[in-house]
């Protein structure tokens, strides 16, 4: 187990845009830490802080700002102490702009911390330095941190809070520390970031704190500015899922038919040979189109309409790779599933599947197996109902072929959700394995 401190492992200023989620359980605190951040920050303006100062569901006491309400907007939030929806916040430093995710920690809410965590490059745990008795973890922060190993999130810090109440005990932390490290071995996490600090009182969030003699690390902020995260979907495999054919009205002689989308990995230039998947038709890249005009290449997350030589069959759903380096086309597949809908999984049943721009119907053929998460071994898939916020491994069946790629080496094509064709439910969330 690797706690990483070694300051080679930092990059320079300038670190560009970190996409960041808060999650643990609740009452640890993610709300107000990042209420924290903003507020040192000087990420909030006077109206705001004027408007949570007078908010009826402030629950500091006299005229401390109760800065959880900077997060929890929802009339249902503040009314009851919790987050129920993510929210997302914005703010900057010198060093690097920041987009958070407010996630929430109640268990029947698993599905939001999942919408938040998909796109986010660093998850910050939260644990509450006054819960974990006898160095045992609770539940949500193992989940937690089940899923952010699970979506690939590349750096995980663990933020334990609330040390204002512990007297600032550094055997406390290291008990903490050593229980989290047990825990990220077991996931096979290969690194992790932890820091003492409390949210309420600002210390080790923005600036270092001297009530921690002890610890040698940056703060929290300081450590955000500083992790490193390459942007490496340019130098993945080519990947082009199909949004729309765009035609003219067929009153010029010309006869233009593009393939409009975003590229989701990869790179393409004009001339090169592309696949498309499924049918395995090959063509040559004639020109890339974008608003305004024309460009010789294109990467990942550019939007734009690629116009092929040769006339062949391609429509929404279908997607365009290198004839060099293609995706696994495939109706059968396993993938790791999170169930998210509050109806158990039903194998007798069809679901949608969504996989990028393709909609198709699926069948859950087997649950192979199942995370005990609370001891974080795998058990068999068939001793209970697959339920809310189970993670387990199954077998699915699809209409239609897909172009897979396991979610470990591309998320693009590698995530999909299913559906629940009744109600219009998300059931589920996967990564193919």
């Amino acid at each position: 187990m690797n706690v990483m401190t070694d300051p080679e492992f930092f990059s320079a200023a300038d670190n560009g845009v970190l996409r960041l989620i808060t999650a643990g359980s609740v009452d640890d605190g993610k709300s107000t830490l990042i209420g924290r951040l903003l507020y040192d920050s000087k990420g909030v303006f006077a109206d705001q802080l004027d408007a949570i100062s007078r908010a009826k569901y402030k629950r500091t006491v006299g005229n401390t700002i109760d800065l959880s309400l900077l997060t929890d907007g929802l009339e249902a939030e503040r009314e009851q102490g919790i987050t129920i929806d993510v929210a997302y916040r914005y703010f900057s430093t010198p060093a690097r702009k920041f987009i958070i995710a407010d996630a929430p920690g109640h268990e029947q809410y698993t599905r939001n911390m999942v919408t938040g965590a998909s796109t986010a490059d660093v998850a910050v745990i939260l644990i509450d330095a006054t819960r974990v008795a006898d160095g045992q973890l609770l539940t949500q922060t193992k989940r937690h941190s089940t899923l952010a190993h699970l979506l690939g999130i590349r750096h995980i810090v663990v933020a334990v809070n609330k040390m204002d109440l512990v007297d600032w005990s550094q055997s406390a932390f290291e008990r903490i520390r050593d229980a989290y490290g047990v825990l990220a071995a077991k996931l096979g996490i290969a690194g992790f970031h932890i820091l003492p600090l409390s949210a309420l009182t600002g210390d080790n969030v923005v600036g270092k704190s001297a009530r921690t003699p002890w610890y040698d690390g940056p703060a929290l902020l300081e450590l955000l500015e500083r992790l490193e995260v390459r942007a490496d979907a340019p130098a993945k495999a080519f990947r082009f899922p199909v949004q729309m054919v765009a035609r003219h009205g067929g009153d010029r002689a010309d006869d233009f038919r593009g393939y409009m989308g975003q590229v989701a990995s990869g790179s393409v230039r004009v001339g090169d040979r592309v696949q498309i998947q499924p049918s395995g038709v090959t063509a040559t890249v004639k020109s890339l189109v974008v608003y305004g005009g024309q460009v010789d290449h294109a990467v990942a997350g550019d939007s734009i309409t690629i116009v092929l030589n040769e006339d062949v069959d391609a429509s929404r759903g279908d997607v365009l790779v290198h004839e060099s380096a293609p995706a696994t086309v495939s109706r059968q597949f396993q993938a790791d599933l999170c169930w998210l809908d509050t109806q158990p999984l039903n194998p007798a049943r069809k679901y949608l599947l969504k996989h990028g721009t393709r909609l198709t119907s699926a069948k859950i053929k087997g649950v192979l197996s199942r995370r005990d998460i609370h001891e974080l071994g795998e058990i068999p898939g068939n001793e209970a109902p697959f339920a809310m916020n189970d993670i387990g491994r199954v077998e699915l069946a699809t209409r239609d072929a897909l172009a897979l790629d396991r979610y470990d080496d591309i998320p693009a094509t590698g995530a999909f959700i299913l559906i629940d064709e009744a109600t219009n439910q998300t059931a589920a969330a996967g990564m193919v394995r």
